[in-house]
């Protein structure tokens, strides 16, 4: 869940600001830099939560939009319809022929089950359906009302909405701080990790910082690195990134939608023709699309991104709008030498070096250097 703050430091927080590799450590975990300055990490880079997308900035803290929730939503009201219309009514006349009745009495019995099935369908599906609407009505007009922090790479610089402010702040790139965090604490089900992973910057005496949770801490540098690689020209498209099952051909939006629906589909041909998968599978996988009302998930969500790119692109405020616009190629900002030089020492450690943690390299490379 992501999580946007803007809170006062305290005056051991506010000694000096962190740089990449310093370790800060807490009762029930710690608190390791990433940046400032934005080294590089080896890790892979990933962005689930990267929204637009383009030679000059990039959107983080959205994510883009998936046709996983609407076939949740549908495929939820039309499996329970089918289980409580089909399945047990079936079920029923099974355990009358277990038990011997007549084919009469077996009749009967699943009649009056599906008649029984149907009145309680006819209140309960619809409210299955209006509840998923309401959770996917509720994140939508969250969306809508969001201002995402954008990253732009021409001029090296990060704007940021803090909460409750009238005017976006802009912020150099190479002073942006960034962090993991890692925590763990005993419940009666055993030992509970948690992962992190955030960025923000120091304005006066307070923080600003936008943090969410990750499943694993290699993970959450994999986040941090997506970042860094787009703004270093490392990461120049979204589908290496975000598209791990590879469903979006050359061609095709970034977002999901009718094309990632005919890709999957055609790809599951594919491999039943070249024995990598069974016919069975293939069966099951129309049975799922099936039961989520075939395209029509993929079709909403095609629907959603266009009303957003509408309505997002109004909600931003005209400084930002302003700072947006391209830049001609000659007025592009150039990564300080001090960064050149730190992340060459960087990678030639880590090849010397390569089971040594990123964070312990970071922290040698910038003790050396007094970074």
């Amino acid at each position: 869940m992501l999580n946007n703050r803007s809170n006062p430091l305290s005056s051991s927080e506010y000694e000096g600001v962190k740089k990449a590799g310093d370790i800060e450590p807490f009762p029930s975990g710690k608190i390791t830099y990433l940046a400032p300055l934005p080294l590089p990490t080896s890790m892979p880079p990933y962005g689930p939560h990267i929204g637009a997308f383009n030679d000059g900035y990039m959107d983080f803290g959205l994510g883009s939009l998936e046709v996983f929730p609407w076939q949740l939503i549908l495929g939820a009201t039309t499996a329970g319809t089918f289980m409580v219309l089909v399945l047990i009514p079936l079920f029923t006349g099974l355990l009358g022929i277990l038990f011997g009745y007549g084919n009469e009495a077996i009749w009967e019995s699943m009649v009056g089950v599906f008649e029984v099935a149907l009145e309680n369908e006819l209140i309960c599906g619809p409210l299955i359906l209006l509840i998923g609407i309401g959770v996917w009505h509720h994140h939508h007009k969250k969306r809508l009302s969001l201002i995402p922090t954008r990253f732009n790479r021409q001029r090296r610089e990060v704007c940021f909405m803090p909460e409750g402010a009238s005017e976006p702040v802009f912020v150099p790139w190479e002073s942006l701080s960034a962090w993991i965090i890692e925590a763990k604490g005993a419940t009666q089900f055993g030992i509970h990790r948690q992962y992190g992973m955030g960025i923000g910057f120091h304005h006066g005496e307070t923080l600003t910082s936008l943090e969410f949770q990750c499943a694993g801490l290699e993970l959450a540098i994999s986040h941090w690195e997506a970042i860094r690689g787009y703004m270093e020209y490392e990461v120049n498209d979204l589908k290496s990134i975000q598209d791990l099952q590879d469903l979006q051909g050359p061609d095709d939006p970034p977002h999901e939608g009718l094309h990632t629906f005919r890709n999957a589909r055609a790809r599951m041909h594919q491999q039943i023709r070249e024995g990598r998968r069974s016919r069975l599978s293939g069966f099951f996988w129309y049975l799922y699309h099936v039961m989520t009302l075939w395209t029509i998930p993929n079709r909403l969500v095609e629907w959603e991104v266009r009303r957003l790119e509408r309505i997002g692109k109004q909600a931003l405020p005209e400084a930002m709008r302003a700072w947006s616009e391209p830049l001609p190629e000659e007025q592009w900002s150039k990564p300080s030498e001090e960064l050149l030089r730190l992340s060459e020492q960087v990678r030639r450690m880590h090849k010397r070096q390569p089971h040594w943690p990123i964070t312990q390299i970071f922290a040698q490379v910038c003790r050396r250097a007094e970074c």
